[in-house]
């Protein structure tokens, strides 16, 4: 068979599977991102329960994500070794028995426990270092952006669980609703293993050693300016998508059906701007669209420092702010492409998916600590947020490669 042959062979065989495997790898997701952030829909009842302060509460909401971001690095280097399917089988297998233990562990109202099993159930969030380079092996080169923003929609698992799981709790009690929860995680790993199938580009592949591969990704500047540059608007968003439901209990008294109803709106929001960010970065270069996100999220994080007192003025600026950061993420992964070959793409993925996610992890913690009470006001965090979106904007004038290149010349990841 001629190169030709064999490369129109290879294009058909990637048209025929990529989208069924884009689908099914981004309901993955959003199964993992439900089960890895199912304590902050419920904080409140937490903190109702065991009488738990600011800092106990964003302390506890935001322990899962710690080992869902710090993890990911393994996961991705694993993902490139054994395979999105077995890697998503893996993990949601694992993170449907955590949910139950969640439950268990949340009746007892030991605040010390919970907060040691909320650390392994962010093993749950590590989906996302697996389906990046899955979903990026289905696609050419000029639309990689495109796979990896449509993939990231899977994150709506957040609004997913802050608009249900209050609802389920309400519904079915609070057992019922983690017993629940727990079965559809397990389905879907099923699902993973049986409709799953590995891009045609894997075949042939060496899989070197994981840590060679490590060490590699960890020498690149670009892997570092990408990590900080990720770890600010993905970060941003886990960490509202987790701390909101918090944060408009204190400072607006929404209960927790309500609270997680705009916290939904929010993640969603987020999740609609990821693809188009990710395609147009393949359009016009990832640096236009990166600017555009630090530049709208740190304006509008001022605005909500000042605590404006009327929702349908805070309501439209939050979800504002949800899409200049969904933009973001799109927009930044889409420049991971560039500096990424495809036989390391997983493990450069998950170091800067684990960047994004301690970029979740410490602001519910700042949030906490430097709520002023006695004002009911967050201003010292939200500021400091618009300060990383500034540092962001610079990053991106330090970065190469990100304006728009030949979609047939770019780079293979």
């Amino acid at each position: 068979m001629s190169a030709t042959q064999t490369d129109d062979a290879l294009a058909a065989e990637l048209k025929s599977g990529q989208l069924r495997n884009l689908l099914l790898a981004t309901l993955a997701s959003t199964m993992g991102f439900w089960a890895w952030t199912i304590i902050g829909p419920l904080s409140k009842t937490y903190a109702a329960n065991m009488d738990l302060g600011a800092g106990q509460t964003s302390i506890l909401v935001a322990m899962p994500i710690l080992v869902g971001s710090v993890a990911r690095v393994p996961v991705g280097a694993l993902t490139d070794r054994y395979g999105g399917r077995v890697m998503f089988t893996l993990i949601l297998g694992i993170a449907a028995p955590l949910v139950l233990l969640t439950a268990f562990v949340g009746q007892m109202n030991n605040f010390g426990l919970l907060v040691f099993v909320s650390f392994f159930l962010g093993i749950a969030g590590t989906v996302f270092a697996i389906g990046i380079p899955f979903s990026s092996s289905w696609y050419e080169a000029h639309r990689k952006g495109f796979a990896t923003g449509v993939f990231g929609a899977g994150m709506v698992g957040t609004a997913v669980s802050a608009f249900f799981t209050p609802r389920l709790v309400a519904a079915l009690g609070y057992m019922g609703a983690h017993v629940l929860i727990a079965a559809l995680v397990a389905l879907m790993a099923v699902i993973c293993w049986l409709g799953l199938r590995e891009s045609p580009t894997r075949r042939g592949v060496e899989h070197t050693p994981i840590m060679p591969k490590l060490k590699d990704a960890f020498a690149l500047k670009e892997t570092w300016l990408l990590c900080f540059m990720y770890a600010i608007v993905f970060g941003a968003f886990v960490a509202f998508s987790n701390y909101l439901p918090t944060y408009l209990a204190n400072v607006y008294e929404f209960d927790p059906t309500a609270a997680g109803t705009r916290t939904a709106g929010f993640a969603a929001a987020a999740v609609v701007a990821r693809p188009i960010g990710g395609t147009v970065a393949d359009k016009i270069g990832p640096k236009i669209v990166s600017i555009t996100s630090y530049v709208g999220a740190a304006v509008l994080a001022i605005v909500v420092a000042f605590q404006p007192s009327a929702e349908h003025v805070y309501g439209p600026i939050f979800i504002l702010m949800a899409l200049f950061l969904g933009l973001g993420t799109g927009g930044v992964f889409a420049w991971v492409a560039r500096a990424s070959e495809p036989r390391t793409v997983g493990t450069v993925s998950g170091i800067i998916a684990a960047a994004g996610g301690l970029g979740g992890y410490f602001p519910p913690l700042v949030m906490g600590a430097t709520y002023n009470e006695a004002q009911n006001s967050y201003f010292v965090g939200l500021t400091l947020l618009a300060v990383f979106c500034a540092l962001g904007l610079v990053t991106c004038f330090i970065l190469r490669n990100g304006g728009k290149v030949d979609d047939r010349t770019a780079a293979t990841a």
